[in-house]
Formats: C-alpha cells, structure tokens, sequence
C-alpha cells in the first residue's frame, strides 16, 4: 500500500475466485463493504488499469488501485442562510422555534455531499456566531433533539459550559418538556403515566417499540385537553410532559395505547382522514406532518440559575387542522 489516498493491492493466488467488493472487504480495515461497492461504481477502484464491477471475479493475479481515500471525510455540518425563529437568547443560550419538515442535524451515515441540507444545525451555523462544541463538528449547540416533524422549542447551548450544564439539567430531570398531541381514538383515562421502556425495533429499523426487554427507561405523562367525535373518527387532543428524551418517546408511547399521533404513518396512523361513513360535503382531511409539538419548555439558565419559561402557540397547520375537527365535533352540536 502507498498512503491513504492511493492504496495499490497485489492479488495473491489464494485469493482467486472471489468477488472484488469481499476481497477488498477483508483487506481494508474498517471499510464497510457497501463503501466500497460505493467507490468501485464511482470508478475510483482500478483493476489492471481497468474500472470494474463490485461483483468481478478474481483470478489471482491482479494489481488493484484505489484512488482517493477508502473512508468518507469527516461529514461537517456547514452553515447556510436559513430564517430562524429565535424565541429566546442570552450569552450562553438561545431556544428555537423549530418548524416540522426540518431535520436537527445530518445523520452520521450521510454522505460528504449530501450534507442533508436545511438543517437546524446549518442554520445555526450560520446565525450564531460560536456554538458549543461538545456535540462534535456534525451537531454544535445541540443538547437534546426534536424528531424532523415536530414542531417547537429547542434548547442550544453557545458554548462548551453552558452545554454541560444544560445536560446535567435533562439527566436530572430539571427540564420540563410539555408537548401538544392529537392522537386517534378516545383515550380513556383522563390522565395517566406511561412507563415502558423503549428500544430499536428488530425489523424495521427506523421504528421504536416498547415489546422488547432491555430497552432504555422512558417515561411519559399525559393529560386529555379535549376529546374529540367527528364524521373524521374520534380524537384526544393531549398535553404530554416527558421525563425522559428517548427517540420517537411520546410517538411510540401512544402507539402503544393504540393511539398513535394523528399523521404518523410510521407508527400506524393514518395520512388522510376521510368522512366515515362517506357523507355529502365532508372532504378529505390530510395532514403532511405529525400532529406533535414542543409547546413549552422549562429550564435553569446554566450561569445564573434564573428559571426560564417559554411557551410555542401551534403552528398554523396544526391550529388549521385542530379547527377543522372541532368545528365538526358531533359532541358539541
């Protein structure tokens, strides 16, 4: 091998007959298979001189270059000109109205040109003039997330100290999170605590699921604001405090009642809302996002320990769509 940017292998007889992508599999070390398979399509794997296919058979005998690196750069969030609505800021912190459609940050897996653009984090870059660093150079500033769609209040940290502090605050419990749901069907109990640990579902991936053992705790609270009977089926508007951050937390945790946030088709509710039964003048209502937002957010400034209290109106899609149903609601007629 010559260096990390030109890597030129001999293929000895014992490897004869195996496929292109394995064999380089097994030579380069912590290089995933499909990364390669990505660089022999990009043409950036020669074999005698030759582009080749990732499923070429070898003979035994052959010289392979790489050119360029074998492992992604680094992927760096990058600023861009993003409008922000800043509901708070100080010298240490600032709270963001976060819309839904937009991500926190890149996910590690994205590519170096992908950059998942039109993230919170590339905004922030952009506006602030440092963030905290404790996150690494893929989330600066970012103490806890939101899921891409849902709405409302998240905390950034300006500067390494601050974010220290603002973790400590979550990992004790000091930050009260309230989030506004609609979530389908009636929910019996007026209120009640949900208290079911929380883990990566087996088979689809990009899930969460509370059936498995060995799960992370999570624990969440919820309050009925409203029930609701319409042509559309039966709804609960809730107010939900978390205890705990878990991924998908209050999505799956509802789910798991059977009754999954209204437009959350990854955890079984529905897109689209049609009249039941079908009834002249009722049309269909959809909703192109989840109807899940962080309303208020209650923390300690990191520096001086003064309390601060925030609140986030719903959006006006979500306001639309709530109006929408109560002004059906066959309870109130």
């Amino acid at each position: 091998m010559a260096d990390s940017t030109h890597i030129t292998i001999t293929v000895s007889p014992a490897d004869a007959s195996r496929r292109l992508d394995q064999f380089l599999a097994t030579k380069l070390d912590g290089v995933s298979r499909a990364r390669i398979q990505d660089l022999i399509s990009a043409g950036k794997v020669m074999v005698n001189g030759a582009a080749a296919k990732p499923s070429l058979k070898l003979r035994g005998d052959e010289q392979i270059s790489m050119l360029g690196p074998a492992e992604r750069p680094p992927l760096r969030a990058i600023a861009e000109q993003i409008p922000l609505d800043i509901v708070y800021e100080d010298e240490d912190l600032a709270i963001v109205n976060k819309p839904a459609g937009m991500m926190v940050h890149a996910g590690a897996g994205a590519t170096e040109d992908a950059r998942h653009r039109g993230t919170l984090v590339n905004a922030l870059l952009h506006h602030f003039a440092s963030l905290s660093g404790v996150g690494g150079d893929l989330r600066p500033g970012i103490v806890h997330r939101l899921d891409k769609e849902t709405s409302g209040l998240i905390v950034v940290a300006k500067n390494d100290d601050a974010h220290r502090k603002l973790a400590a605050q979550f990992a004790a419990r000091k930050v009260r999170k309230t989030y506004i749901a609609l979530v389908q069907g009636w929910v019996k109990q007026d209120r009640g605590t949900i208290s079911q640990s929380i883990s990566r579902d087996r088979v689809r991936r990009t899930r969460m699921t509370t059936r498995l053992s060995g799960g992370r705790e999570a624990v969440s609270h919820y309050e009925i604001v409203q029930r609701l009977g319409t042509p559309y089926g039966k709804f609960t508007l809730l107010k939900v405090k978390i205890d705990t951050g878990r991924t998908h937390q209050i999505r799956v945790h509802m789910a798991s009642l059977g009754h999954p946030v209204v437009g959350d088709a990854l955890y079984g509710a529905s897109r689209e809302l049609r009249a039941r039964p079908p009834k002249t003048g009722f049309g269909t209502l959809s909703l192109g996002r989840n109807f899940l937002h962080a309303a208020e957010l209650e923390l300690n400034q990191p520096r001086t320990g003064k309390r601060i209290a925030l609140q986030s109106q719903l959006p006006p899609e979500l306001a639309q769509f709530l109006g929408n149903l109560q002004r059906q609601d066959l309870r109130q007629s």
